[in-house]
């Protein structure tokens, strides 16, 4: 299958202190979301969920960010409305994206699924992280959510460089 995630038109509400784009997902010609949402508050897991299996809880609290869902409400409030996935990593180099219907004390309600290929994930899901620290970057004034955001998103992402070489070059 093929999978296209794209976030376009960045901006930064200083009142609700979220940063906002318009977020496209695409899934084997199938779009799943086309609508401007707050990307900062589920930044930090979709970035873990190239390294690990996630799931969400939309009514988690911001320190358990690798609950959050990925894409929330252009209002930053998990509570309010998300789109919510659980990422299962396979065997071939693939994931599984599950969405969900979150229901609050009771198991999620599986709404569709989709194997995509982990290589196409990572790289999309790579330039939007890189893209959040190019925009954050000169920020004045940024407090987001989960207080360690920036620095949790660099941090996922320095976990797919390859470690530093040690003794001469050859």
């Amino acid at each position: 299958m093929s999978f296209h995630l794209v976030y376009s038109g960045w901006s930064f509400d200083a009142d609700l202190q979220i940063i906002q784009a318009d977020v496209r997902m695409e899934i084997d010609g199938e779009i799943l979301i086309e609508e401007p949402l707050c990307v900062d508050v589920g930044l930090p897991a979709l970035l873990l969920s190239m390294h690990e299996d996630v799931e969400p809880n939309r009514w988690t609290d911001a320190e358990r960010w690798h609950q959050v869902p990925f894409f929330v409400c252009g209002c930053g409030d998990p509570e309010c409305r998300a789109y919510s996935f659980i990422v299962r990593h396979l065997p071939e180099n693939e994931l599984e994206l599950t969405e969900v219907e979150e229901r609050q004390d009771m198991p999620p309600r599986k709404l569709a699924g989709y194997v995509v290929d982990e290589a196409e994930y990572v790289s999309q899901v790579r330039a939007i992280g890189l893209e959040f620290l190019r925009f954050t970057k000169d920020l004045d004034g940024y407090r987001p959510y989960y207080k360690d955001t920036v620095e949790t998103v660099k941090s996922l992402l320095q976990r797919l460089e390859p470690p530093a070489r040690n003794g001469s070059a050859s």
